[in-house]
Parts: structure tokens; C-alpha cells; sequence
């Protein structure tokens, strides 16, 4: 074989591979097309109520929590342990209350 046909051969290939890699993002723009919905789609779909929305939270909070006889720096300190201890992030944990038991 000579470098000439090599040259060839291997512009076939990678002529092959962009038109495969072309041919696939053409049917993922379909598939995507076909899937959307439009504002006309969604306008024409009966509304349904929309849900009491809660409080808005920060991003990452679990909600509110109650403290009883606890002040928050020590709240705190609790909820990191906990969560060090569990080997899990704090913002996966949500802690609905923390007394102190006397």
C-alpha cells in the first residue's frame, strides 16, 4: 500500500465517522423537536391548580427548625457532628427540632 491510498483510506474514515457523528446529531435535534413543548402546546392543555407554594428556602436548606432551650451556635455545632458522624453533607440532612435534655 502506498501513502497515497494510506491518505485516502484514512480520509474515507474520518469522512465516515463526521457523517455518522452528523447523522446522529440530526436525530437527537428530531427526537428533541419532537418531545418539546410548546407554548402553544401548553397553552392548549387544561391548567391544572397550582399548589399552595411553600415558603420560599435558600438553595441547599432542608427547611426550618425548631429550637427549644438550645441557643443556635450550639444548634449548629450539633447539627455538624451529626452530619460527621453519618459521613453525609449537612444539606442532606434536615433536622426538624433539637432540645436540650436536662
Amino acid at each position: 500500500m502506498t501513502f497515497a491510498q494510506a491518505a485516502i483510506y484514512s480520509l474515507v474514515g474520518i469522512l465516515v465517522v463526521f457523517f455518522a457523528l452528523m447523522l446522529l446529531m440530526g436525530v437527537i435535534k428530531v427526537l428533541i423537536a419532537a418531545t418539546d413543548k410548546t407554548p402553544e402546546k401548553a397553552a392548549a392543555a387544561p391548567a391544572a391548580p397550582a399548589p399552595e407554594k411553600p415558603k420560599a428556602l435558600a438553595p441547599g436548606t432542608a427547611g426550618d427548625i425548631k429550637l427549644y432551650d438550645t441557643d443556635l451556635r450550639d444548634a449548629a455545632m450539633i447539627m455538624a457532628i451529626v452530619a460527621d458522624e453519618l459521613k453525609k453533607p449537612l444539606n442532606e440532612l434536615r433536622f426538624i427540632s433539637i432540645r436540650e435534655v436536662k
